[in-house]
């Protein structure tokens, strides 16, 4: 059964981005994932906010594909950087079967 990874993120400086989002896509697709969503813009439509700067939402086969994905060294150290100069929320949840 796939597996999504859901985040919203909030950015307060952008220093980090260029190598970021040089990087990030090969780290997803290295471990079976791809973007549903990549994005900013969002726009409100129900619940008490704040809205975030920018959404994404991965998809990968398995929920051990997600997990194995936001373990990795690839990962972490992107997300490091990223820690630099955003705060992300994240959640995994099982795709319908």
């Amino acid at each position: 059964m796939g597996a999504f990874v859901i985040g919203q993120m909030q950015i307060h400086s952008r220093d980090w981005m260029t190598e970021y989002f040089e990087k990030f896509p090969d780290v997803v697709a290295a471990h079976g994932g791809r973007f549903l969503v990549r994005g900013g813009a969002p726009t409100q439509l129900e619940g008490p906010g704040p809205l975030p700067d920018a959404a994404f939402i991965l998809a990968f086969p398995d929920r051990a594909s997600a997990e194995t994905f936001w373990a990795s060294d690839g990962f972490q150290k992107l997300a490091t950087l990223r820690r630099t100069g955003s705060d992300l929320s994240a959640i995994l949840v099982d795709a319908l079967p």
